[in-house]
């Protein structure tokens, strides 16, 4: 199972179409070479440039955005859209993401107020999404890039498709601009650029592992094929590279890899009552071997924030998390 199959999975399938999901999909990522610092590339740097207010904007994959008026009704069909509204100061219209319940968001009672776009991420309907009579509305080019010629001349759509935490950086500087929340964009990108350069400037020497899935099928997240694990060679020892369309790891090469602290995002196709990955990985006689285990530093996270988030509050909280584990 490949990585991007996994990737989209764990993300936003259902169990009942995961089948079809597999057979569909590609990995579009390229590996990632140990450069520099193992991998860790240039020093991050702190300075924020100002962001202008303007009535459009073209964002680092060359998609122009405009609009007539600066948008206040955005509905959100991936949750990098939700975190960037929240970090400036703007809830969405309606959404199919569950991210603005985590307590560094909205929490659950605030975030069960939004209306929740039908249909799911695979396949929200348009229909549904003009009903909140949104001025903007914002998903991810490889899912949704379909739904544009029905809300053509309706909405304005913008595509996205974050790969690195740059990427998002761009996209929340791009959003306020056109919202005219420039300050608020300005202070977010001050506040994550300052937590990314803290941690790589104490960056560990432990090796560490991100893992995902729902049972024992698990896969590795990847520098540039998961934003999270983009910014892992900056704070630890992240050996880890993306292997294209049919590649994958093993836990034999998991446990000759010695990792010291595992990160594992569970998949939920039905509920808690599935259980951890943890849990299940733990049936498989290797598992007890790798010193991650052996030590008890397996740390099960919140795949909504790790995985979907991808904005800079989501990618500051993995900074959070990652950092105090791998101490």
């Amino acid at each position: 199972m490949s990585r991007r199959m996994l990737r989209t999975v764990r993300r936003w399938a259902a169990a009942a179409v995961m089948g079809a999901l597999l057979a569909g999909c590609g990995s579009t990522a390229t590996e990632t070479g140990d450069e520099g610092r193992g991998g860790a590339g240039a020093k991050t740097d702190v300075k924020v440039e100002p962001i202008t207010a303007a009535r459009s904007v073209t964002d680092g994959r060359g998609v122009t955005v405009a609009t007539k008026t600066a948008p206040r009704r955005v509905v959100c069909l991936v949750a990098l859209c939700d975190d960037m509204l929240a970090e400036l100061g703007m809830t969405p219209a309606a959404t199919n993401s569950g991210l603005l319940a985590h307590p560094k968001f909205l929490g659950r009672e605030k975030a069960a107020r939004i209306p929740v776009v039908p249909g799911g991420f695979l396949a929200p309907e348009a229909e549904a999404i003009l009903f909140h009579q949104p001025d903007l509305v914002i998903g991810l080019e490889d899912t949704h890039g379909k739904l544009a010629p029905a809300l053509k001349g309706a909405t304005v759509f913008w595509p996205v498709q974050p790969g690195s935490w740059e990427d998002s950086v761009g996209y929340l500087r791009n959003l306020a601009a056109l919202t005219g929340r420039t300050s608020q964009g300005e202070a977010a990108e001050k506040a994550f650029r300052a937590k990314l350069a803290e941690a790589e400037s104490a960056r560990s020497d432990k090796t560490a592992l991100i893992i995902f899935g729902s049972d024992e099928n698990f896969g590795v997240a990847t520098p540039g094929n998961d934003v999270a694990a983009g910014l892992f060679p900056k704070i630890g020892h992240y050996p880890w590279k993306g292997r294209g369309v049919d590649g994958t790891y093993s836990m034999e090469e998991v446990l000759a890899a010695d990792v010291d602290v595992l990160f594992v995002e569970t998949l939920s196709f039905g509920g808690s009552s599935e259980g951890k990955l943890s849990d299940k990985l733990a049936e498989n006689p290797l598992w007890s071997r790798i010193p991650a285990v052996r030590n008890g530093d397996v740390h099960e996270v919140d795949s909504e924030v790790w995985a979907k988030g991808r904005g800079t509050r989501s990618l500051g909280l993995v900074l959070d998390e990652a950092t105090a584990a791998l101490k």
